[in-house]
């Protein structure tokens, strides 16, 4: 949207180049953050912290990820194998989990205006792939022992998957004290947690075969635990995607949020609106919003911030707010005003919202 800045009174998040009366000269906010120190950037853990407890996690699993080999393949156990490729997934996810975190900690410099912020959102995208394709394989795995089941032995798989459980708690329990607002913490946990049930099942079967002889309970338990890693992955990356394709967030409709700014006084249209997500628990907001003629644009922008870091948690926004004239409306000689949105928009980016007879 090109406008002459001859023409029009401009307050794009708080740099103001031409003020007039009455209207509040204090320090402005660049992006609306509002906490303390002016980022919203709070996640309730620290990224040390985050690291510390998924560096615990990752040396429970590959202590016992080892054994685990060894038993199933004396066992002749494909429900311990399949758990075992897991518990090695597990440990690639939290390995590239803790190298997101050090690339993300980067501050922004030259091309990367977030900085690495998104390769949290890679490292969760891979973590569900790899669950997706892993389950690919165990899935041909299992069908091949249904139709042709060979001897497993029940003792060994029993007492290596109740082993495998205590393992799964103690990584689970450590990985959930880390910050699972973040997807790449979120995946790696996925990945665990998908581990412990299968180890539950695989238990279950060992148990079965132990009791009854039916050895295809063992493969059973595998197709089992590829349904966990079906819907894990799957969710994965799914939340993935709609980052990195900056949908909005779930939970925010963009349209009824666009619909909920023209209701405060004086707001006349707010078009050009976009929320999408930095990464994992930052939500960006940015919109245009023209106003009537003479209302105070600084103060109604800090109530529309106000407004969304409250009811929305949005606390990284960008908020141009122009005064309006309407086409009925007298324009004053020395007025810097803009039309409403089709008159200076030859593209604005979705719909436009207004309040009353001008509404959307």
């Amino acid at each position: 949207m090109a406008t002459d800045a001859s023409e029009v009174h401009e307050h794009n998040g708080g740099s103001e180049q031409d003020h007039e009366p009455g209207h509040d000269h204090a320090p402005e906010r660049g992006h609306g953050h509002g906490s303390e120190n002016g980022h919203g950037h709070g996640h309730g853990v620290a990224t040390d912290a985050d690291q510390r407890w998924l560096s615990i996690a990752l040396a429970l699993i590959s202590a016992f990820l080892v054994g685990e080999v060894v038993v199933g393949i004396v066992a002749n156990s494909l429900a311990l194998l399949s758990d075992a490729a897991h518990m090695l997934t597990d440990a690639a996810s939290i390995v590239l989990a803790l190298v997101a975190m050090r690339l993300s900690a980067r501050p922004a410099r030259g091309i990367f205006t977030y900085g690495l912020r998104r390769t949290e959102i890679l490292s969760a995208q891979a973590n569900g792939l790899t669950l997706l394709l892993l389950s690919v394989w165990l899935t041909y795995e299992a069908i091949k022992r249904l139709l042709d089941p060979g001897p497993v032995a029940g003792g060994l798989v029993l007492i290596t998957a109740v082993v495998g459980v205590v393992v799964n708690v103690l990584a689970a329990w450590a990985i959930s004290k880390a910050n699972r607002t973040s997807l790449n913490v979120e995946g790696a946990f996925q990945h665990i947690l998908t581990d412990l049930y299968g180890f539950i099942a695989t238990a279950v079967a060992g148990l079965v075969v132990l009791l009854t002889g039916f050895t295809r309970a063992d493969a059973i338990a595998s197709l089992i635990v590829v349904v966990l890693m079906v819907r894990a992955g799957t969710g994965l990356v799914r939340d993935a995607g709609r980052i990195f394709l900056e949908a909005a967030p779930s939970g925010v409709d963009p349209d009824a949020l666009g619909d909920r700014l023209v209701t405060l006084p004086s707001v006349d249209e707010v078009h050009d609106l976009h929320v999408w997500q930095i990464t994992s628990g930052q939500t960006a907001l940015s919109a245009h919003v023209l106003v009537e003629a003479g209302t105070d644009c600084h103060g109604l922008r800090r109530d529309l911030e106000r407004l969304l870091a409250t009811d929305y948690a949005i606390t990284h926004t960008t908020l141009q707010v122009d005064h309006a004239v309407r086409p009925s409306e007298p324009t004053p000689a020395d007025a810097q005003l803009l039309p409403l949105a089709e008159q200076h928009c030859a593209d604005t980016h979705g719909p436009v919202h207004r309040e009353g007879p001008h509404a959307h």
